[in-house]
């Protein structure tokens, strides 16, 4: 009996769109669960009559696949998939490959490489982005590891892969944890991008007092010019959708308490190990957090008060510099986010592509839009770009919409409407764009009150004051170390 070219554990949702994606595309699979009514379910249901074998335990489905075994692990990020890998290994014969396809901790996929690379075993951190629709019919993926372990998979991945005009959205991204750091840089992006929607969302309704059919006609319109993105698209979708319970839009009727899996918060805490400033993003990730705080802030609303959120201008030309602050916005975050793959590649030695990040983003993941072909242009003309704002594109769009994007800002804050995440890539525009900014007065407290030391702009060398001494006279009593 022939073996099955591919192997998946873990049936959730995810899971088993994969397995109906990479049959479709002329691949045999065997399967496994940890509970086997998942199995039979998916068998007899999506999956009957497919060229799909199910296996009750670990040992059949490793028999079940053909040597050398690719088999993609589909489980919670965490203790699950070392509870998998600790049950595989000693089934397993070198060469094999194992595939990380969950959200795993670059940390996490770094041990695990080198511990099972030790034991003769192929293994691959994957990054894939897409939802359980990207997952069915073409997501974005991101797999980093020993390029002989992609190579062993590359034909089904980039055949699973979403396609677009510049090709297969996935592509080699690097060795060790490259994969799942870029899909965790991905995901912070991602947050970054919504927190920038929902901002826009909340001035339009609370500002301007649009209704959501208003709202709705003005994204429809932004989805042809250059913010056109999968998340304009499902804004649009869901500000049309009316509750057939309430009859009012369904938008209004769900709890302002946002969730999160943690991908974000793990870009912001990189970026801080790293040495990068991310502030959309941590922006995003702090908004998620204070929007789970409901109680306390429904208490706080009778006790504290702002300004009365009413707009005296002109609303159709408001919504124009809108759109204006929210590309510019988004431009910032990008630069951000991107900036920040740039050092960790430094860091990690990863030795990223970034123009090829930017090309299998455009298709299957929720972050894909018309705006990452501007990015991979960006790249092709500068491949060591330090900073999408400093791309003589970029710098023109957001020096033409910093007018508008002030604006925005200034607006929204003098009526009392918190743009955490627009405003945060503002100010990092502002703070970047500076030649001179006041950590000269931060260096000087720390020599004050620590003896941290300084540099000086006018000569070479590291120097301190003996601060106490040059308040009395006036006179800084100053050593070179």
């Amino acid at each position: 009996m022939a073996k099955q070219q591919f192997g998946l554990i873990g049936l959730a949702v995810m899971g088993q769109n994969l397995v109906l994606n990479i049959e479709r595309n002329g691949f045999s699979v065997a399967v496994y669960n940890r509970t086997t009514k998942k199995t039979t379910g998916f068998l007899s249901g999506t999956a009957k009559g497919k060229n799909i074998v199910g296996c009750e335990t670990i040992e059949e489905f490793i028999g079940a696949l053909e040597k050398p075994r690719r088999i993609m692990i589909m489980v919670k990020a965490g203790a699950p998939v070392d509870a998998v890998i600790d049950q595989l290994v000693p089934l397993l014969d070198k060469g094999d490959l194992l595939i990380d396809g969950g959200n795993s901790f670059f940390k996490d996929t770094i041990r695990r490489s080198e511990a099972l690379e030790a034991k003769g075993l192929l293994y691959i951190g994957t990054g894939v982005s897409g939802g359980e629709e990207g997952a069915l019919w073409g997501p974005a993926i991101m797999p980093g590891g020993k390029r002989e372990a992609y190579d062993l998979v590359e034909p089904v991945l980039t055949k699973i892969a979403a396609q677009t005009d510049s090709g297969a959205c996935c592509t080699y991204i690097g060795p060790g944890a490259a994969g799942h750091y870029v899909k965790m840089v991905h995901n912070g992006i991602e947050y970054g991008d919504m927190q920038l929607i929902a901002e826009v969302y909340d001035i339009m309704a609370t500002v301007l007092g649009m209704t959501a059919m208003q709202m709705h006609e003005v994204f429809k319109k932004w989805k042809t010019g250059p913010l056109d993105s999968y998340l304009i698209d499902i804004t649009t979708d869901i500000l049309k959708v009316v509750d057939p319970k309430s009859g009012k839009p369904l938008v209004d009727v769900i709890m302002d308490a946002a969730g999160q899996k943690g991908t974000g918060k793990w870009t912001s805490q990189s970026a801080l190990d790293v040495g990068v400033p991310t502030p959309t993003i941590n922006a995003a990730v702090e908004s998620r957090i204070i929007s789970a705080f409901k109680d306390e802030r429904v208490a706080a609303s009778k006790i504290l008060k702002g300004p009365a959120a009413v707009f005296k201008g002109d609303k159709t030309a408001f919504i124009e510099k809108l759109h204006s602050a929210l590309y510019a916005s988004k431009i910032s975050s990008y630069a951000q986010g991107m900036a920040l793959l740039r050092h960790a590649s430094a860091e990690y030695d990863f030795a990223l592509n970034y123009r090829e990040i930017a090309r299998i983003w455009k298709g299957g993941c929720i972050i894909r839009a018309r705006f990452l072909d501007r990015i991979m242009k960006a790249y092709e003309r500068n491949a060591d770009l330090p900073n999408l704002l400093v791309d003589p594109e970029f710098a023109k769009d957001v020096n033409a919409a910093q007018e508008d994007w002030r604006e925005v800002v200034s607006t929204a804050q003098s009526l009392g409407v918190p743009c955490l995440a627009m405003a945060a890539s503002l100010a990092y525009f502002d703070a970047y764009r500076r030649e001179r900014l006041p950590a000269n007065m931060t260096q000087a407290q720390r020599d004050y009150f620590g003896a941290h030391t300084y540099k000086r702009i006018d000569r070479e060398g590291t120097f301190h004051t003996e601060w106490v001494e040059a308040r009395e006279t006036g006179q800084a009593a100053e050593e070179e170390m």
